[in-house]
């Protein structure tokens, strides 16, 4: 996914505008947070996937050219992002870990959907001033602003579950 990544960024900035290219490049770092969590494979791999579909239906313009594409892509990408910053604060010490014997499963279940609507608001901060100071071809409406925190907030609840109930690291964390 990685190397996906780098090509995307190329082939962006050769076949269409650098803005494109911007787009992809915005997540390339986004692409190294599985490595650096120690994602399993599987975990991995739809990490990916869903930061390089959000970012080149960026570049197709999927998110104004089907009917709630948008959506979609909120609930995935908030849920999967919202699983990592869990991950990252885990690691960090500040939140318990959500796989391991004696682990309750309710941080996770309470906590991933809080990160989520937390993740969800910088993003749309991130659209209004893309629109305000970048390029007006940003679709950002009040009604849709708070359908994609909702719908957000939905995915990362559902990654909270997945999150409390499977191992998505490589090494389970030791027991204390």
């Amino acid at each position: 996914m990685r190397a996906l990544g780098l090509v995307s960024v190329v082939a962006a900035g050769v076949l269409y505008e650098p803005t494109d290219a911007g787009i992809l490049a915005f997540a390339l770092p986004g692409l190294m947070i599985p490595r650096f969590l120690a994602l399993r494979p599987t975990a991995d791999l739809v990490f990916g996937l869903v930061l390089l579909t959000a970012a080149w239906s960026n570049v197709y313009d999927l998110y104004t050219t089907l009917a709630a594409w948008d959506l979609v892509v909120h609930f995935l990408a908030t849920g999967v992002l919202s699983v990592a910053v869990y991950l990252l604060l885990g690691h960090a010490g500040v939140l318990p870990r959500p796989v391991g014997p004696g682990r309750p499963r309710r941080a996770p279940l309470v906590l991933t959907p809080v990160l989520g609507l937390a993740i969800s608001a910088l993003w749309e901060m991130v659209e209004w001033a893309g629109r305000e100071f970048i390029t007006d071809t940003i679709f950002v409406t009040y009604a849709d602003t708070i359908g994609d925190m909702a719908i957000g907030a939905v995915g990362a609840a559902v990654a909270g579950v997945a999150l409390a109930f499977l191992r998505l690291e490589d090494d389970p964390p030791p027991a204390t």
